[in-house]
């Protein structure tokens, strides 16, 4: 991938799959390989909808992680 997409939903697709396939270690070493800002390119994220998880490394929905009680 020779630079990251700029839409919110394929942008956050190919950082996570970058993550998740182990080339980048981090959130800031994708950033630096891509001349980005982390805390830029986390803030345009959440404008959009989407956080970032440390404990899960990747980026996720807003609110994806909260409980809800199913519905019967």
């Amino acid at each position: 991938m020779d630079h990251l997409p700029k839409y919110p939903a394929i942008l956050v697709s190919s950082i996570n799959m970058l993550l998740r396939d182990e080339e980048f270690d981090s959130l800031e070493s994708l950033c630096y390989c891509y001349n980005k800002d982390p805390k830029e390119l986390t803030h345009y994220l959440r404008k959009a909808g989407y956080t970032y998880s440390k404990r899960q490394h990747q980026f996720r929905p807003i609110g994806f992680d909260k409980c809800t009680k199913p519905q019967i």
